[in-house]
């Protein structure tokens, strides 16, 4: 599956609020967040980037980390700064705290990408802008959104041409629900912990 002429991208500049603590290495098991959303990236692309997190986050991933060129705009500041510095037009953007995502949706998701600017998950009300595909023709939008203090994602959808890719064409590949769940906080972790497997004893084990 590897060899895609795409990047993938893990969003790593979050402030971890809710967790109380920087959550980028928290373990699932045996792995790191972090470690678990790169393995699976790996089966897809060849090169990736980590926008936002510390030089010591790239070192220990072995992995590139591409900084923010206009900071302060959360994700989309982020995304615009891997678009700028990825070897490739298509860029999958993944947040660092999904787990469970799979490596067959994120293949998926950059063959549906052919002729957009955007390609996104969405159930049909919602949307998933950071498990989506962005080309490089959106930087300009996108910098004159942050340039502007507009930093939701969505917003500037309307300015290029977007594939709203259904939930449940994914859906065929994997659970959803399991590979779009987010560790935001303690009681999403331990969740998580659960979805994975790990017993009590384990996780009594970690922390000891």
């Amino acid at each position: 599956m590897a060899g895609i002429e795409a990047t993938g991208v893990i969003l790593a500049g979050g402030k971890s609020r809710r967790m109380g603590s920087d959550k980028t290495f928290l373990e699932i098991g045996q792995a790191g967040m972090i470690q678990l959303v790169a393995a699976e990236l790996q089966k897809v692309f060849e090169e990736i980037l980590i926008a936002g997190g510390s030089e010591e986050t790239g070192r220990r991933l072995g992995l590139t980390v591409v900084a923010d060129l206009i900071p302060g705009g959360g994700p989309l500041s982020g995304i615009h700064a891997a678009l700028t510095a990825s070897s490739h037009d298509k860029c999958l953007v993944v947040p660092c705290d999904m787990p469970f995502l799979k490596a067959e949706m994120a293949a998926l998701m950059v063959g549906l990408a052919q002729g957009y600017e955007v390609t996104v998950p969405t159930d049909g009300v919602y949307f998933q802008p950071l498990f989506a595909v962005y080309d490089k023709r959106c930087t300009k939008v996108i910098e004159q959104a942050l340039r502007a203090g507009r930093h939701k994602v969505i917003d500037f959808y309307p300015q290029v041409r977007v594939n709203y890719v259904h939930e449940k064409l994914l859906g065929e590949l994997a659970d959803t629900g399991r590979a779009f769940f987010n560790v935001n906080t303690p009681r999403d972790l331990y969740q998580a912990r659960v979805m994975a497997g790990i017993t009590e004893e384990q996780r009594e084990n970690e922390n000891c």
